[in-house]
C-alpha cells in the first residue's frame, strides 16, 4: 500500500505544550514502542532506499519493509508492506519483498533501536481523516544516543492539503519545523560521523519525466538540503553549514527563476519573495565569514569575529522565526501537492519532456553568460555582479538538469562544461567580495581598523581580472553537454 504523511520536528518543551492544549479535540491513545532497524553491515538497504524495521508495541509486533525516493521534504509518499510477526527475527517469507530485497536478506542484522511514547489521535480536518503520532523518546545505535520528538500526520482518507491545515494548527501552539529525516536516517546518522555541512548533490531523474515532474523532484532536494544544514546550525555555529544553508536556497531561487515560464499561480511570487528574505538574511553572516577567512590582521579579525557572533545571533532568530516555519510548510505544501499542474496556462510547457525543456533553460543562459562577459575587464562592478549571478543560475541548471543526460560522452562533457563554469564563477564571485568588503566593513564600522583595506586591494583586484577574462575564454570554447 502506499502512504502519504507529513513529518513535524518538535522541541521538548514544544511537545509539552503541544500535549498540553490538546487541540485534537480527543484524548490520545498512549503506548510505548521499541522499534529495531535491521540492515548488513555494508548497509545495503539504506544505500537502495529501503528501510526494514520490527515494531513492538505491547505483545503485538509488526513488521515493516519501506520503500522512498530519498529526496521528499517533510511530506513522503512512498510504498510499504506490513505484517505481524512473533518476535524480533525478520520473516522474509513473501516473494515480492524477497525480490525488494534481494541476496542481502541473508546478511542481515539490528543496526539500532528507536524507543518512544507514542501519543495517537485519529482527527477530522475538514473532510478528510488524518492520523497524528506525537513519538518522544530516543534513538540508540551502539554506545550511542540522540532524543527523538516528532509527530507525523498520516492522511488516512480525503485531500491530503488537510496534512498542512493541520500542521499549521499545530505549529500555532507548538514551533513545529518541516521534517525531513525519517527515523531510520536518524539511526544511520546516529551511527555515522557528527553530522555537519550537507551540500547538494545528484538529484535522479529520468527522460521519460515532463518539465512540472523534473521541477518538483528538484525542488524537493534543494528543501531538504535546507533543512539538513538548519538542523546542523542548530547544533553549533558551523560556517560551512550556514554557507550550504544559504546554498540550498540560492538553488531553489535559481530553479524558481529558471523555471518561471511553467507557473500562472500567485503563490509563486510569494514564496519566491520570501526566499529571497530568508537567503538576505543568512547573506550578512556569510560575508563576514567570508572576511574572517581573508584577515591578516589580528585586531581586525577580532572585531569581525564579535561582528559574527551578532549575524549569527540574527540568523539563529530568523530560522526559529513564525515567518520562516511558514515558509517551510509553505513550500512543502506546494511542491508535494502540485495542484498547480491542475493550471491550464503553461500546461503545454509543463508537458514538455523535461530534455527539451533543460536544452531549452540551458542555451538561453549560456549565451547570456557568453555574450555578458565579452571585454570582462571593462565592465563595471555591478555589470560583473549581474553576470556572476547569470553564470551562478547556469551552474546550478547544468547540475540540476545533468541526471538527463547520462551518456558517456554527455557525462564526459557535463564535467569539463562544469569545471570550466566553477572557475569562472569561483573568480566572478571573489570579485563581488572585493567589490562588497568597503561597504560591509562601513556599515560594520570596521573601515578604519588596521588591515581592513587589505580585503579589497587594488593589486588583487587586477589579478582576478586577468583570471576571469582567461576563465571566461576557456568557458566559451567548452563544448556545450546538452547539445
Amino acid at each position: 500500500m502506499q502512504e502519504t504523511e507529513l513529518k513535524l520536528e518538535l522541541s521538548q518543551a514544544a511537545a509539552t505544550a503541544l500535549l498540553k492544549k490538546n487541540p485534537f479535540d480527543a484524548a490520545p491513545t498512549v503506548m510505548q514502542q521499541k522499534s529495531i532497524y535491521f540492515d548488513t553491515a555494508g548497509a545495503d538497504l539504506s544505500k537502495r532506499g529501503l528501510s526494514l524495521r520490527i515494531r513492538q508495541s505491547g505483545n503485538e509486533r509488526v513488521q515493516t519493509v519501506k520503500v522512498g525516493d530519498g529526496v521528499a521534504a517533510g511530506s513522503f509518499t512512498r510504498d510499504e508492506w506490513e505484517r505481524p510477526v512473533a518476535d524480533d527475527i525478520p520473516v522474509l517469507d513473501d516473494p515480492q519483498i524477497r525480490d525488494l530485497l534481494g541476496e542481502t536478506d541473508r546478511r542481515l542484522a539490528p543496526m539500532f533501536e528507536i524507543h518512544v511514547k507514542r501519543h495517537r489521535w485519529n482527527v477530522i480536518e475538514g473532510e478528510a481523516t488524518i492520523e497524528v503520532a506525537l513519538d518522544v523518546g530516543k534513538v540508540v545505535a551502539a554506545d550511542r544516543e540522540a532524543l527523538l520528538c516528532e509527530i507525523e500526520l498520516e492522511r488516512r482518507a480525503g485531500s491530503p492539503a488537510a496534512l498542512f491545515a493541520l500542521a499549521r494548527k499545530v505549529d500555532r501552539i507548538a514551533p513545529a519545523h518541516v521534517g525531513v529525516l525519517s527515523k531510520a536516517e536518524r539511526g544511520y546518522r546516529l551511527l555515522g560521523a557528527a553530522a555537519g555541512a550537507v551540500k547538494a548533490s545528484a538529484i535522479p531523474l529520468s527522460t521519460d519525466m515532463n518539465a512540472a515532474t523534473v521541477f518538483a523532484h528538484i525542488a524537493a532536494a534543494c528543501l531538504r538540503q535546507f533543512r539538513l544544514n538548519e538542523l546542523a546550525l542548530s547544533w553549533s555555529r558551523n560556517a560551512d553549514a550556514l554557507h550550504q544553508a544559504r546554498v540550498s536556497l540560492r538553488r531553489l531561487r535559481s530553479l524558481f527563476s529558471i523555471c518561471r515560464s511553467l507557473f500562472a499561480d500567485s503563490r509563486f511570487d510569494h514564496l519566491r519573495g520570501e526566499l529571497r528574505w530568508l537567503a538576505s538574511d543568512l547573506g550578512n553572516a556569510r560575508n563576514i565569514d567570508v572576511m574572517i577567512d581573508r584577515a591578516t590582521n589580528d585586531d581586525l579579525s577580532s572585531r569581525l569575529q564579535q561582528a559574527r557572533d551578532g549575524a549569527y545571533g540574527a540568523v539563529e532568530a530568523s530560522l526559529s522565526s513564525a515567518r520562516a516555519r511558514a515558509l517551510m510548510i509553505d513550500l512543502a505544501e506546494w511542491i508535494s501537492i502540485r495542484d498547480w499542474r491542475s493550471d491550464q496556462n503553461g500546461e503545454a510547457l509543463r508537458l514538455q519532456p523535461a530534455r527539451d525543456f533543460a536544452a531549452g533553460v540551458l542555451d538561453r543562459l549560456w549565451k547570456k553568460v557568453a555574450k555578458g562577459g565579452r571585454n570582462l575587464a571593462d565592465l563595471d562592478d555591478e555589470a560583473r555582479h549581474e553576470l556572476r549571478i547569470i553564470a551562478k543560475k547556469l551552474r546550478y541548471a547544468a547540475e540540476f538538469f545533468g541526471p538527463l543526460y547520462q551518456s558517456k560522452k554527455e557525462i564526459k562533457r557535463s564535467k569539463r562544461f562544469l569545471v570550466a563554469l566553477e572557475g569562472l564563477q569561483d573568480h566572478l564571485g571573489s570579485l563581488n567580495d572585493l567589490a562588497t568588503a568597503p561597504a560591509m566593513l562601513s556599515q560594520l564600522d570596521l573601515s578604519d581598523v588596521a588591515g581592513a583595506e587589505d580585503l579589497f586591494s587594488a593589486a588583487d583586484k587586477e589579478k582576478l581580472l586577468k583570471a576571469a577574462e582567461e576563465a571566461h575564454g576557456s568557458f566559451v570554447d567548452i563544448r556545450r553537454f546538452w547539445r
